[in-house]
């Protein structure tokens, strides 16, 4: 199961289960978490996205990480 399929069949199936994105003031959101890093001559490299961020009354509480069913669960934690 590829990282699209693991986010359509279980996360956000899941996800709309417990109520994100229905629940009032709750939000779903894709965001940059982090900036590149800096490789020099005052360029980044490319900026860190999350698969999902939990916002609840404007806080966020969550940053969800998608990945390939067959991946560790610790790929890509950095």
């Amino acid at each position: 199961m590829n990282e699209a399929e693991t986010r359509a069949e279980l996360i956000d199936p899941a996800l709309k289960t417990a109520g994100w994105g229905i629940v009032a003031d709750s939000r779903i959101r894709r965001e940059v978490i982090a900036p590149g890093r800096l490789i020099g001559n005052s360029k980044r490299a490319q900026s860190d996205i999350a698969d999902y961020v939990l916002v609840y009354k404007g806080e966020k509480l969550a940053v969800i990480e998608a990945k390939k069913r067959d991946l560790p669960d610790t790929q890509g934690v950095g």
